[in-house]
């Protein structure tokens, strides 16, 4: 789907504003994440606001959407997300060391 196709998926209700906004900071830390100068810590400093924008953006399933699948779905992205940010923060600790 390019650009275009977005447009025309993408409402402007407070359910896509929710979502858009996740995206946004996400795309917009992971860039900032990357400028480490040991490639290991660039990656795991993108990776962890790419993790944090795909918890923002199930948020916002779950504050807006009605599909039980993707309700389900979301709540997984949560756990999963949020233990995989534990791990790289716990990483990157001890690369400080």
């Amino acid at each position: 789907m390019g650009d275009d196709d977005m447009g025309m998926v993408m409402g402007g209700d407070a359910a896509h504003v929710d979502l858009m906004d996740g995206m946004t900071a996400m795309n917009r830390d992971m860039m900032a994440g990357g400028t480490a100068a040991d490639i290991d810590v660039a990656f795991v400093c993108s990776m962890i606001p790419h993790h944090r924008g795909a918890i923002d953006m199930a948020r916002a399933e779950l504050a807006h959407g009605d599909d039980p699948w993707a309700r389900t779905l979301a709540e997984a992205i949560i756990v999963a997300q949020e233990k995989e940010i534990a791990e790289m923060l716990a990483w990157l600790a001890e690369q400080e060391r």
